[in-house]
């Protein structure tokens, strides 16, 4: 006698395709029974003003804003001109008299400013009120003409 042709495995995989299609039956049907209507509008979404993604229609009587061209920075904002030639105070924050470098901090406004040694007019520690006006330098501005006040 001939040995069957159906081995084993044979009709494992062939049990496995019949499940795997009625699963997929199953699930084609559940997906037609709990089916919306599929119509163009409950599909649609839009954008509110601030552009968030919503599913209300935009409402037409409300008066939109006119945003003019000129008004649209892009990037970062232009700074408004400082008046580098005033006399400032601050209180010293940081200096190291060994390498002759520190850092005044402004009174109104917080800032701090890089101070040399070599724009001193009197010395200086930390703590000290001072005096001292603004310059440009090569990596931002710096205080000069610094002077301690009492």
């Amino acid at each position: 006698m001939g040995r069957s042709q159906n081995t084993f495995l044979k009709k494992e995989r062939e049990k496995k395709k019949l499940q795997k299609r009625k699963e997929k039956q199953e699930k084609k049907e559940e997906r037609k029974a709990n089916a919306t209507s599929g119509e163009l509008g409950e599909m649609m979404a839009y954008l509110d003003e601030n552009g968030n993604i919503v599913d209300t229609p935009p409402d037409e009587n409300k008066k939109k804003k006119e945003i003019k061209a000129k008004d649209i920075q892009i990037g970062v904002p232009k700074m408004a001109a400082e008046d580098l030639t005033s006399e400032r105070r601050g209180k010293v924050a940081f200096y190291n008299d060994a390498k002759g470098y520190g850092f005044i901090d402004q009174n109104e406004t917080n800032e701090r400013f890089f101070v040399h040694a070599n724009s001193l007019k009197s010395q200086i520690r930390e703590g000290d009120k001072v005096a001292y006006k603004i310059e440009k330098g090569p990596k931002g501005l710096v205080a000069i003409e610094v002077k301690v006040v009492r």
